[in-house]
């Protein structure tokens, strides 16, 4: 009892305010990295495998969770049933929002129109021919992808959707065999707990890997690449801005979704992938906050690692603005223009090829390259992408942003629907009640990083 008190008392203590919060630290190392980037170029570079570090450990901490994460939520009381009804009401909703952000993409790439002026003069293709190289996979494909031949080597690439289809078979097996699966249980149990505190000691490293790879992106391309390309970067922020505002904000509210406690747990993991464009860098943190915002553990470890494949809201609008981007340059350098019934047709021909973009290196140039080619006159898709592909990282940065965000709401939105969202969690998130809840309930409340104040 009486180390149950201490152990309240410390995780309770309002923290000092000389002791800056992870966000705060993000962003001190998101300006320093960048402001580096600006003053020493060639800094840039030789700070780029902090990055890589940190990417790598982040990479080290995805499959264990998520398999981890999984085998409890559905082997520890979950409903078989449920699980089925779970993944089609996400397969619905995945495929809504996605093709909402297709057309809101569509929308404003037309209203702006940044490919007008802009050459599409012969670039170096090199390496988007090596990117054209891979292909988008078809719906058959994706299908036969789903399902590993080897876990360990699923394991090894980080192959989230191969180690969801055999997380959900295996806990069907643990709960099926009854008593005698109830180690395993108990061991993916306490492997999921290691995992989330492993990932708190990775974030403490967070500051410094996303401040290099800041340096990196202004160090290589600089301030002045935004002159060149600005207002196809411009067009796609408005774009991503009115997405999150309007779309994501009312899916929000339609599904009750408080607001303000989803904008703080997701600011951690969104500005991480935003400095990283890497959706995998924010996986372990983002599945952290949603499970201390309501959400139960197996939607989480369901729907977030699902969404990485099927949910992608921020490069699927990308998708949009960027072909038809493409299209307007190569009017005024073949003649060739587009119809809005033709565009129309080419939304509906992204809807299918983008699903396809698990395990695909360079995803969404794979993608658009491949969408080009079959639209534009012959050789026009590899120039147009040449030419992207010099600002394509400082796109990256917001698609990423939102495709977590995205997938983070999925996840509250899935559980609301399932009516297993826990409004007490979402209320006391980020505040002192949440470590006495969490003690309360016989959780390690030390476990979880709660940002108090």
């Amino acid at each position: 009892m009486a180390t149950e008190r201490v152990t309240e008392t410390a995780a309770t203590r309002r923290k000092p305010w000389y002791r800056l919060s992870l966000t705060t630290w993000i962003m001190i190392g998101l300006v320093v990295g960048g402001f580096i980037g600006w003053i020493q170029p060639e800094w840039g570079n030789k700070l780029y495998f902090l990055r890589d570090i940190f990417l790598n450990l982040i990479k080290s901490v995805i499959a264990p969770l998520v398999f981890s994460t999984l085998v409890v939520g559905i082997a520890g009381g979950g409903d078989l049933k449920k699980v089925g009804r779970m993944g089609a009401k996400s397969l619905l909703y995945f495929e809504i929002v996605t093709t909402i952000a297709l057309f809101i993409g569509l929308a404003v790439v037309n209203l702006t129109k940044p490919g007008i002026g802009v050459s599409l003069a012969a670039a170096a293709t090199e390496q988007v021919q090596k990117i054209g190289e891979n292909h988008p996979k078809t719906l058959v494909e994706t299908i036969v992808h789903v399902f590993p031949a080897s876990i360990v080597e699923a394991m090894v690439r980080g192959d989230v959707l191969q180690i969801v289809a055999f997380a959900v078979l295996f806990a069907m097996a643990v709960s099926a065999i009854g008593e005698k699966g109830k180690p395993i249980l108990r061991a993916m149990d306490s492997l999921s707990q290691i995992m989330f505190r492993f990932t708190s000691y990775v974030m403490m490293f967070a500051p410094i890997g996303v401040g290099a790879a800041m340096a990196h992106t202004i160090g290589t391309h600089g301030l002045g690449v935004l002159v060149n390309l600005g207002k196809l970067i411009g067009s796609l922020y408005l774009a991503l801005i009115l997405f999150v505002v309007f779309v994501l904000g009312a899916v929000a509210l339609l599904f009750r979704v408080p607001i303000l406690k989803f904008l703080k747990a997701v600011r951690e993991p969104a500005t991480i992938a935003f400095a990283t464009t890497s959706s995998e860098s924010a996986l372990p943190k983002a599945m952290e906050v949603m499970e201390r915002l309501g959400v139960p553990p197996r939607i989480v470890g369901f729907v977030m690692p699902t969404g990485y494949s099927f949910n992608l809201d921020g490069t699927t609008l990308y998708l949009a603005m960027a072909s038809v981007f493409v299209a307007q340059a190569a009017e005024a350098t073949t003649g060739f223009h587009m119809s809005f019934g033709q565009q129309v047709v080419m939304m509906l021909t992204l809807m299918v090829t983008s699903k396809g973009v698990a395990a695909v290196p360079r995803a969404s140039l794979v993608i658009l390259l491949a969408t080009l080619n079959t639209f534009l006159p012959e050789n026009i898709g590899p120039i147009g992408v040449a030419v992207i592909f010099g600002v394509d990282e400082l796109m990256d940065m917001g698609r990423t942003c939102v495709n977590v965000v995205g997938n983070c709401l999925a996840t509250c939105v899935i559980a609301r629907w399932e009516g297993e969202f826990d409004d007490e969690r979402a209320r006391v998130f980020g505040t002192p009640e949440e470590a006495r809840l969490d003690l309360a309930e016989g959780e390690p409340a030390f476990v979880k990083s709660v940002e108090l104040g």
